[in-house]
């Protein structure tokens, strides 16, 4: 199993202790396993109809199965304590994960940037994030904590675009 996204290993401290996780997009579900290692519920998220057996039976993750690009949102008027995505882009989503974020709750995003073309996939331009798009996303919504856009040399190379930001209105 791979090890949780450094990213996110560096700032899942900032939410509220015992608060409720959205891991969207949570593939083979190492962030979902990671936050409940810590003692948050998660809610895992994903559309691989398989994804709910691999995390069937580790304590507090509750698995479900969603087309979050062509199906309504699978939350409407829930809110979480964290939403975590990684290496997921799908633009339409950001309304609805700007208002499932609880009153100082905590969104920690990474996926990939513009340039990551050089390095392989994903290379279409739909899937990666243009300059400052994190940043605009969360413009007058969130408090930012933290920003990056930039090449990273782990896991492997990549361009790279992340922010850990704050509901705080």
């Amino acid at each position: 199993m791979a090890e949780p996204s450094d990213w996110l290993q560096r700032w899942a401290h900032l939410i509220r202790p015992g608060g409720t996780v959205l891991d969207v997009a949570c593939g083979s579900g190492r962030h979902a396993r990671h936050f409940a290692a810590l003692g948050h519920p998660v809610e895992a998220v994903d559309r691989d109809p398989a994804m709910p057996a691999r995390l069937a039976g580790i304590p507090g993750v509750s698995a479900r199965t969603a087309d979050l690009e062509g199906a309504p949102w699978p939350y409407p008027g829930v809110q979480f304590a964290g939403i975590v995505v990684v290496n997921y882009l799908h633009r339409p989503l950001f309304p609805h994960l700007l208002a499932a974020l609880a009153l100082d709750g905590v969104l920690i995003y990474e996926t990939f940037a513009a340039g990551n073309e050089r390095y392989g996939r994903p290379s279409n331009p739909a899937f990666m994030l243009q300059p400052g798009e994190l940043m605009e996303a969360v413009r007058g919504r969130l408090r930012v904590g933290a920003y990056e856009d930039l090449q990273v040399a782990d896991p492997r190379t990549a361009m790279i675009q992340r922010i850990c930001a704050i509901n705080s209105r």
